[in-house]
C-alpha cells in the first residue's frame, strides 16, 4: 500500500529576517499547532514533564552561543517567529528541541543509517540516509529552497517542524547527512542540525565544509558525512574535537567508529545492537549493489530490515520517518516521506 505525504516546499529569499519570515508565515498553522502539542510533544516523549518557563534558562544559553557564532541564523529565527505569529522563545525552541532533549539511554530500535558512494564511470557520488526520529515527526517534513540575497549560492534542505536546517544539498553540489553518536558533554552552543544549515550556506566542497566545521562550538555529540561531486568524508564530533572516519565510500549508524571516541561512547547496549546490525546490513547490502544502481535501489536498501525501522506504535521510540537520496552532481534531493517502505519518490532540484 502507497501512502500519500503533502510535504510543503517552501521557497525563500531575501535577507536572513525575510526568509525565516517566509518560512514561518508559510507553515503558521503547523508549527502553532506543533508547540501546542505537549510542547512540540516534548511532554510525550521525555521522562520528565517541562514548560517553556522552565526552559527559559537554557533557551536564553543556547540563543547567546548560536547569536554569538552565527548571527545571521539568529535573526533568521527571528523572522521566523514574526512569520509564524509565534513568541521568539518559541521560534528558538524548535531550533534546539533535540539538544534539550539530550541523552535518551533508553532502548531503541533505530537513529538513521547513513552511506556515501563516490563517483566511478558508472555511477555519480551519492549520499543516502534514513532518518529515524522519534516524536512522529513525519508530520512535520517541510523542504526549504534558500536563496540568499548576498550570496549566488542556493541551499535545499529537508526539515522537520521550522528547523532552520537539518540535511541537504547546496548549488555547489555539497550534500550533508548525519547520525547520532551519543557523548562527550552536550551543552549550550550551535545545535548539529543549525550547523548543517550554516555549512550548506558557505561552503562550497566536503573539504571546505569539514575546515568550516572545526571553527563551531557544537552544542552536543553527532556524525556528519559530507559528499560533493568527487569526494566523501565522515567526521565524528564529541566535545569540539573532531576525528576523519573516513575518506571514500563510507557507512555510519549510531556508535563512535574512531578509536580515539569507542571508549567514550553512551550509547545502551540494546542501542548499540540495534545501531551495530543496521551497520553490519547496510555494509553487506553495498558490497552487493550494482554498480549502476538507480535512486531505486537505493531506497530499496534504506527499506531493508533492519535498517528500516518500523513503527510500533510508540511515540517514544525512534522509527524512520523519511528517507533520503542526494546527488550532488544532479543538484537533486530525493525524499520518502514517512515510512519510505510505503511511500512513493518525490524528486527537488534545486
Amino acid at each position: 500500500m502507497t501512502a500519500s505525504y503533502e510535504v510543503p516546499v517552501i521557497d525563500c529569499a531575501g535577507d536572513s529576517f525575510s526568509i525565516g519570515y517566509q518560512h514561518g508565515s508559510r507553515l503558521a498553522p503547523r508549527l502553532r499547532s506543533f508547540l501546542d502539542d505537549a510542547l512540540c510533544r516534548l511532554n510525550r516523549v521525555m521522562p520528565g514533564q517541562v514548560t517553556l518557563t522552565g526552559l527559559r534558562p537554557e533557551i536564553a544559553a543556547y540563543r547567546t552561543a548560536i547569536t554569538t557564532a552565527l548571527p545571521y541564523l539568529a535573526e533568521e529565527v527571528h523572522g521566523l517567529a514574526e512569520g509564524a505569529g509565534i513568541t521568539t522563545e518559541e521560534a528558538w525552541l524548535l531550533q534546539i528541541r533535540r539538544e534539550l532533549m539530550g541523552y535518551r539511554k533508553v532502548p531503541t530500535g533505530g537513529d538513521c543509517t547513513t552511506y556515501s558512494r563516490v563517483e566511478t564511470a558508472t555511477h555519480p557520488t551519492l549520499l543516502a540516509q534514513t532518518v529515524d526520529l522519534n516524536g512522529d515527526l513525519d508530520d512535520h517534513i517541510a523542504v526549504l529552497r534558500i536563496a540568499h540575497r548576498d550570496s549566488p549560492r542556493r541551499v535545499l534542505l529537508l526539515s522537520f517542524g521550522g528547523l532552520l536546517g537539518y540535511l541537504g544539498i547546496n548549488s555547489d553540489g555539497l550534500a550533508i547527512g548525519l547520525n547520532l553518536v551519543l557523548g562527550g558533554d552536550w551543552k549550550p552552543g550551535v545545535p548539529p542540525y543549525l550547523a548543517i544549515r550554516h555549512l550548506l550556506d558557505t561552503c562550497a566542497t566536503a573539504s571546505q565544509a569539514v575546515d568550516r566545521l572545526r571553527t563551531l562550538p557544537l552544542a552536543g555529540s553527532r556524525s556528519l558525512t559530507l559528499v560533493d561531486p568527487h569526494n566523501s568524508l565522515c567526521i565524528e564530533a564529541m566535545n569540539n574535537e573532531f576525528r576523519l572516519v573516513a575518506h571514500g565510500d563510507s557507512a555510519h549508524t549510531n556508535h563512535f567508529l574512531h578509536p580515539d571516541f569507542t571508549d567514550h561512547d553512551e550509547l545502551n547496549i540494546f542501542a548499540r545492537n540495534s545501531s551495530t546490525r543496521r551497520l553490519d546490513t547496510c555494509t553487506a547490502a553495498l558490497d552487493t549493489l550494482p554498480p549502476a544502481a538507480a535512486v531505486s535501489d537505493h531506497f530499496d536498501l534504506l527499506c531493508r530490515p533492519p535498517i528500516r525501522i518500523p513503527n510500533h506504535g510508540d511515540i517514544q521510540r525512534e522509527r524512520t520517518v523519511a528517507a533520503v537520496v542526494l546527488i550532488p552532481a544532479r543538484r537533486q534531493l530525493h525524499l520518502r516521506p514517512g515510512d519510505p517502505s510505503h511511500t512513493e519518490t518525490l524528486t527537488f532540484p534545486l
